[in-house]
């Protein structure tokens, strides 16, 4: 074999022993063994003999063919995630003055811990935009987890709100404006929706300012949001009331049956799915209460009773 050939490892007799104690002699002749990776083989490098054959090959699954391919594939550490401002690739640096075993630190090394997290902080935010960037991915977060949203939706927010500080969306908006907005939308494109009460609920800012601020994120990025349905609220609002799946299925028909006959048109998608559920859950005789509904759907009762009758009577209208 070609001494040029970089694939080829020597095994030494001490390195075998020490790691693995198998034999380093080759059986035939007794020379050395030497491993080829790019074949999964180990061979006698005075013979020729193949000893081993389908090694495991624990390198990369790519090829790169010259420094800069490499360094483009390399995979090292945790995934990239744009949830944090510097996408997860700086350094964290615990709050808690303890080593690795758990042991408390003396007061030389808290202090000189406390310098490191001050000028790891500076580094990790050095202008405004990384400053301004940081705040509302943590409010993103903040208000996600409040609200019970998956992680793809966090992602999504992260990303529509990255868009809009690149496209300069933020002069004469808040913060946590755009970044309430980024999340309203992101509920809304994964098929997750959540209401502006329930959104204005956990944001630190007015009903009237997310409606308006969601408005002008949508058009100047060209989001495609689709109107709410009203059936991806029934799950949610079924669960939280404890009614059974044959509850949730009927007001599923309800709902269908009021689009068949235009009933929801113009009509809040939130209402409408309260209302189907209290009407469901009366059809198929389980115990809840308008009261209950409109506490878990966060709308008024007034608003329940009128699109029960709406909905009840667009299925007895329906053709036979």
């Amino acid at each position: 074999m070609s001494d040029s050939n970089t694939r080829i490892r020597e095994r030494t007799e001490e390195q075998e022993t020490e790691d693995t104690g198998e034999k380093v002699d080759c059986p035939e002749c007794g020379g050395k063994l030497a491993t080829d990776s790019e074949h999964g083989e180990t061979v006698c490098i005075e013979c020729g003999l193949v000893v081993e054959t389908d090694e495991i090959d624990r390198g990369p699954e790519w090829r790169a063919f010259d420094a800069t391919e490499k360094d483009k594939k390399s995979r090292v550490g945790a995934p990239t995630t744009n949830m944090m401002h510097d996408k997860g690739l700086s350094t964290n640096i615990d709050w808690r003055d303890k080593d690795a075993y758990g042991n408390s630190l003396g007061s030389r090394q808290r202090a000189k811990m406390q310098r490191l997290r001050k000028w790891n902080e500076r580094f990790r935010t050095r202008d405004s935009k990384e400053r301004n960037l940081k705040q509302a991915l943590g409010e993103i977060d903040r208000m996600s987890s409040a609200l019970g949203l998956p992680e793809t939706v966090r992602e999504t927010a992260s990303v529509i709100y990255r868009r809009a500080l690149d496209e300069n969306l933020l002069p004469g908006r808040s913060i946590e404006g755009v970044a309430t907005s980024a999340v309203y939308a992101a509920a809304r494109q994964a098929g997750v929706p959540r209401s502006l009460d329930e959104i204005s609920d956990v944001s630190r800012v007015e009903k009237s300012e997310i409606a308006r601020t969601y408005r002008y994120v949508v058009r100047e990025l060209g989001l495609e949001v689709k109107p709410a349905d009203p059936e991806s609220y029934v799950p949610r609002f079924a669960s939280s009331l404890g009614l059974s799946d044959e509850a949730e299925n009927r007001a599923r028909q309800l709902l269908r049956s009021a689009k068949e006959q235009g009933v929801h048109s113009g009509k809040s998608p939130v209402g409408l799915a309260a209302a189907a559920v209290y009407a469901a859950a009366l059809l198929t005789n389980e115990k809840t209460t308008q009261a209950a509904v409109s506490e878990v759907a966060d709308i008024s009762e007034v608003t329940i009773r009128n699109r029960y009758h709406e909905l009840l009577e667009a299925e007895q209208d329906l053709p036979a």
